[in-house]
């Protein structure tokens, strides 16, 4: 079966749009009514990856937008872009393209690192922030050289994504085979089943995604001497003043809880650790129901604290 764009049209309890933001193309999924919650997913998936919470956000009276970030699944693959301050310009132009001054993120993985980055770049833009599986970038970036055994040694495939050409071809080889490959080590026992994985390899063979992908890690790994990557890092210090719920699963072998650990200290706002025991990398597909009762109480809380 040829790999087009139609593999990440899923049906289910929520609508598919096209939203455009500063000139490029998104595909959203969107269900419910109420506060806007934006969800934006990680590597290597797409907006499925948010399927559990686009049911539970609803029925808890918000409204749930799970988008394909730039490069991915329905939205447009351009050249350039997949810096996380341009990511992060991407999505805050996405929460006003729906018609809000400012919504919840919960950003997991690459989304997660691209979540940090609005609620320091366009705080106003960030209501409440909730990293998952996802540490600081600047935490991220001092555990890979204070880290070597640990973090590191877990990135170590990031490296190998540096390379042209070469991981492309690996990522889309044997019908994505890898992916599914590392959905299955960063993950917790017993997920994912074949059919999940299944849809992640799909989304991967349409052309352009794995490139697009690859270019996320390129632009993190090459740029931290580069004036750019100097200037982002700078800017990042700002300290997040959005109340913060950070959630991780205990088994992640991607991101290391303890690297996630020390992300508080960027955060001047209300702050609360949760780690979900048993879940590897993806906490919120393994565990969804107790990672949306996580989600949604502190949603609910008025006043968040630890």
């Amino acid at each position: 079966m040829a790999a087009d764009e139609s593999l990440v049209q899923i049906d289910g309890p929520w609508t598919h749009r096209t939203v455009h933001a500063g000139g490029t193309r998104f595909h959203v999924v969107e269900a419910g009514d109420g506060p806007l919650v934006l969800l934006l997913h990680g590597f290597p998936q797409f907006w499925w990856t948010w399927r559990h919470q686009l049911a539970s956000l609803p029925a808890a009276g918000y409204r749930a937008v799970a988008v394909d970030l730039r490069g991915y699944g329905a939205s447009d693959k351009p050249p350039r872009g997949y810096d996380l301050p341009t990511l992060a310009m991407d999505a805050a132009g996405l929460i006003r393209a729906l018609g809000e001054a400012g919504a919840t993120v919960v950003g997991h993985d690459w989304g997660g690192l691209v979540a940090w980055t609005m609620a320091a770049f366009d705080p106003k833009v960030v209501r409440r922030l909730v990293p998952v599986a996802a540490p600081h970038p600047l935490r991220l970036r001092a555990s890979l050289v204070t880290d070597p055994l640990g973090q590191l040694r877990a990135s170590g495939y990031s490296l190998g994504f540096q390379l042209p050409a070469l991981p492309e071809r690996r990522l889309t080889a044997h019908g994505g085979a890898l992916v599914g490959r590392l959905l299955d080590e960063w993950s917790g026992p017993g997920w994912p089943s074949e059919e999940v994985a299944l849809a992640y390899r799909d989304a991967f063979r349409i052309p352009g995604v794995a490139h697009c992908a690859l270019e996320y890690h390129r632009w993190f790994g090459r740029s931290q001497l580069r004036p750019d990557g100097l200037r982002y890092a700078r800017q990042m210090r700002a300290e997040v003043e959005a109340p913060t719920l950070q959630l991780h699963g205990s088994l992640d072998s991607c991101i290391l809880p303890r690297t996630a650990q020390g992300s508080s200290r960027f955060v001047a706002a209300p702050y609360r650790w949760r780690m979900l025991e048993g879940a590897g990398h993806f906490p919120h597909e393994e565990r969804p129901e107790e990672f949306d009762a996580e989600l949604i109480a502190w949603l609910a809380d008025p006043e968040p604290d630890h």
